[in-house]
């Protein structure tokens, strides 16, 4: 940078530089608000895949409480 700016366009280039800051600041909280969001979301669908391996798992299972109660996991008849 120069250094035989003036003293109106040396305030001039700070303000820009102090405007800058100021959106780029504002955009990392924006940022940071959308990585929280989306960890939140992540973990609840790991809960939620977790749920379901735990459904299935019981299914599957040949002393699965599920197993007993549901005529379509017993095999047919003739088998």
């Amino acid at each position: 940078m120069p250094h035989h700016l003036s003293p109106a366009a040396l305030d001039a280039r700070l303000e820009e530089l102090e405007t800058r800051l100021a959106y780029q600041e504002a955009w990392l909280d924006t940022l940071d608000q959308s990585v929280i969001d989306q960890q939140r979301r992540l973990d609840a669908l790991e809960k939620l895949s977790a749920l379901m391996r735990e459904r299935l798992r019981a299914q599957h299972s040949p002393s699965g409480a599920d197993a007993t109660t549901h005529p379509d996991s017993e095999p047919p008849p003739h088998y």
